[in-house]
């Protein structure tokens, strides 16, 4: 399997927002897409899912055009997990999960053994079978999120992209998020997340790519790419990236004012 866009331009009516864009994503991929607050990341993930026809260029899935298929046949092949958001109706968690099966449900049929037994292994796969009688709305944050991606891979496709996973989710909740998106690789799912945090990437991310302005300013593996210059070029401040041994892996401090004066909190 393997999602492409090349030279892809992309925006809404009568307003662009970035242009020139090609990336690509595999099977037991993770793709991070890193970038500001009004980058264009959402902008270009709701493009790469069809919610949005492309300005220019192209997007492809398995070679195939991706406007060329049905809006039923890329919900079979790609679930989308939104930012978490506060819900108005109390469904319990089990009955937002179900909801992922619409995409294999016919039009006027009702969720069959199979959906609820598939809805059921979802929640197992996530750890979250004890919220499945909660409330949606009286839930966590991280509870919440946990439960929008058990909806989508519901779904059983074989793309899942994912706007922010870890936004507005406190420290451990984020860790558990990052671990199962891990875990959702190595078992042959692709993903494509956004993020704020070069971080994040490093944890779990296959391949990056940097989202400036509309237009991507590097691509590739996160330790070739993620370096103290291209993080300065999307944020704007200057980065230290260093290698700890003791987790195996690399992480990013930026370098504030107080922390060279040798302050301390």
């Amino acid at each position: 399997m393997t999602l492409a866009a090349t030279d892809l331009a992309f925006g809404y009516r009568g307003v662009a927002v970035g242009r020139g864009v090609s990336l690509s994503l595999r099977t037991g991929e993770v793709l991070c897409l890193l970038g500001p607050n009004g980058g264009g990341k959402t902008t270009l993930l709701k493009t790469l899912l069809g919610l949005i026809p492309a300005h220019a260029g192209s997007i492809t899935l398995d070679g195939r055009d991706l406007a060329r298929f049905s809006r039923a046949e890329l919900a079979r092949r790609v679930g989308y997990v939104p930012q978490a958001h506060a819900a108005f109706f109390p469904f319990t968690v089990r009955e937002v999960v179900l909801m992922g099966r619409a995409a294999r449900v016919g039009l006027f049929s009702a969720p069959g053994a199979r959906d609820r037994d598939v809805a059921y292994r979802v929640l197992d796969v996530l750890g979250i079978t004890h919220l499945a009688d909660r409330a949606y709305t009286q839930i966590s944050g991280g509870e919440r999120q946990m439960t929008l991606i058990a909806r989508a891979l519901a779904q059983e496709p074989e793309i899942l992209v994912m706007d922010e996973p870890t936004a507005n989710l406190d420290f451990g909740n984020q860790a558990r998020v990052l671990e199962r998106i891990d875990s959702l690789s190595s078992s042959g799912l692709a993903i494509l997340l956004s993020t704020h945090d070069p971080d994040h990437a490093f944890a779990c991310a296959d391949s990056v790519a940097l989202l400036h302005g509309g237009g991507l300013i590097a691509a590739g593996p996160p330790r070739e790419t993620l370096t103290a210059d291209t993080l300065k070029r999307l944020y704007g401040i200057d980065v230290t990236v260093s290698y700890l041994s003791e987790i195996g892996r690399h992480v990013c401090t930026p370098s504030l004012n107080r922390f060279n004066r040798g302050e301390t909190a």
